[in-house]
């Protein structure tokens, strides 16, 4: 990656998911969901004027066989009635292309997935699920400010997802070391 360390906005949900982010980044905890995502991203971009965010966390596998850490290349609004406000006349913003990914998709929502059939209706569109994607994209979006996801599979969006708390730590260790292999 060539951008200096020190013009890099490390975003993440919480302490727990960012426990190995590297010292010498900046580092902004969001808390949880997407009010919370954009509101805290959007005032540290403001703050302090990085020239990447990179958000960091967890998220759940839709598909079968997904696992490991991705860099999505879109990221969407699951749980954003957008063919509703369409019919309306307006034109909401429900997915954001990430320059730079890896092919796989992402939907952000406030709903934490734990029901296979939900799980299925949203891996429609995606691969991965979290909380928190999308929200910092747009408000990178409208800042223009460059912005990658980085996500590792912590469970597949069903009851592992209950899980979270005894896999978080060896998420964070995985998310530390790829900070590390790209930004020193």
């Amino acid at each position: 990656m060539s951008v200096d360390p020190s013009r890099v906005l490390v975003v993440a949900a919480t302490k727990s998911e960012a426990a190995y982010v590297p010292d010498h980044l900046r580092l902004v905890l969001t808390s949880i969901g997407k009010v919370e995502a954009a509101s805290v991203t959007a005032a540290a971009i403001a703050q302090h004027r990085p020239e990447l965010v990179l958000n960091v966390g967890t998220a759940g596998a839709l598909r079968p066989g997904v696992a490991g850490l991705f860099l999505p290349s879109l990221v969407v609004n699951h749980d954003l009635s957008a063919a509703a406000i369409r019919a309306l006349g307006h034109d909401p913003v429900d997915e954001i292309e990430i320059a730079g990914g890896d092919g796989t998709a992402l939907a952000t929502g406030d709903l934490f997935v734990t029901d296979p059939a939900t799980r299925d209706l949203i891996a429609e569109r995606a691969h991965l699920v979290d909380m928190e994607g999308f929200a910092v994209a747009r408000a990178c979006q409208l800042a223009h400010v460059p912005c990658r996801l980085v996500k590792v599979v912590s469970d597949t969006a069903d009851d592992s997802a209950m899980d979270w708390p005894a896999v978080v730590d060896a998420c964070a260790r995985v998310l530390g070391d790829w900070l590390r292999d790209e930004l020193g």
